[in-house]
């Protein structure tokens, strides 16, 4: 498929329109309304074939996460997703694939209310990078800098699940269709392949989360970027720290923890909130049935330990995932 049909294969597929795209897909450059009195929020991420995902990962399920990383950072700052932008580098155009794969981005796009306004397609190796647009009311915007001592530490989703996932499905030479798959290792490879953005969290903690930052690095290193923009430091309960049943059927207790704290690709929200707020939060958070734990404090100081039941002070095997670090 030469390139110019392959654009004509997207744009055929691209489905609604927002009314705020006043020029979309097929010019130079798309042009967008901004809703008077909000601000625009806008994130980038690229998904490298063997760094961000295994190679017999499904088109469709590559489709949906492209876009699912990103609506997430959107969530972590409150933000109401509105457009995309789509670059595809591909070894071959193969119209079977982009078929399948764009019927993954636009079932999550067409659900929260997301127009593809635009991108670019070139050959190489197998890289996926979007760019997000959503919209916020001026000074809602959810940072990661505005933590304070004795605020709650709270996580919207779960954690560990997609880095279990990744492991059953190396394990097994990386194919999603194996029979020796088990019950738990489906569900763990969904959170993987499928993350689910955490839009409506997102939006319940404005103005009530002092600091908010998506899990995509693994909990250690993301709530230490917290740390470090608040100037503070996070004390985290050991005991607090949310276990699947599915994790904990299929690995050791070492094993869990280990991916709990520091496996990455999770996409679930860490947040803080005041002490005054936390119960009404609990409260809303719960009433739209999104799982939430409340795992530690901040406190004075840098850095983050993790605390046992006992008082002593747990040593994790890693912190999470960091490009280029040898």
């Amino acid at each position: 498929m030469a390139e110019f049909d392959l654009l004509a294969l997207i744009r055929e597929l691209r489905g609604h329109q927002r009314s705020d795209v006043l020029l979309g897909m097929g010019d130079d450059a798309a042009v967008l309304r901004v809703a008077e009195g909000m601000d625009l929020v806008t994130c980038v991420d690229t998904l490298v074939a063997g760094v961000h995902f295994l190679p017999a990962t499904p088109a469709w399920d590559l489709g949906w996460k492209s876009l699912a990383v990103n609506l997430s950072d959107l969530a972590a700052m409150g933000a109401c997703p509105s457009w995309a932008q789509l670059a595809l580098t591909l070894p071959n155009s193969e119209p079977i694939f982009v078929r399948d794969f764009m019927q993954g981005f636009l079932a999550l796009a067409q659900r929260e209310g997301v127009t593809l306004v635009g991108g670019d397609t070139t050959c190489g190796g197998l890289a996926i990078s979007v760019t997000a647009y959503g919209l916020i009311p001026p000074g809602q915007a959810l940072r990661r800098d505005g933590a304070q001592p004795g605020d709650h530490i709270l996580v919207c989703g779960a954690l560990g699940e997609a880095a279990g996932g990744l492991a059953c499905l190396q394990a097994d030479g990386g194919s999603k269709e194996s029979p020796e798959v088990k019950p738990q290792q489906k569900r763990l490879v969904q959170r993987l392949q499928r993350p689910e953005p955490m839009l409506a969290a997102g939006l319940l903690l404005r103005g009530r989360a002092s600091a908010c930052i998506d899990v995509s690095d693994g909990l250690l290193s993301d709530l230490g970027h917290l740390c470090t923009a608040g100037d503070v430091a996070a004390e985290l309960w050991l005991d607090a720290l949310p276990r699947s049943e599915e994790l904990c059927a299929l690995f050791n207790a070492e094993e869990v923890l280990d991916l709990v704290l520091a496996g990455g690709d999770d996409y679930a929200l860490c947040c803080t909130v005041p002490e005054a707020l936390l119960v009404a939060v609990q409260d809303d958070l719960a009433g739209r049935e999104i799982e939430t734990q409340v795992i530690g404090r901040m406190v004075a100081g840098r850095g983050i330990s993790i605390l046992g039941s006992a008082g002593h002070t747990f040593q994790p095997r890693r912190c999470g995932y960091e490009h280029f670090k040898t």
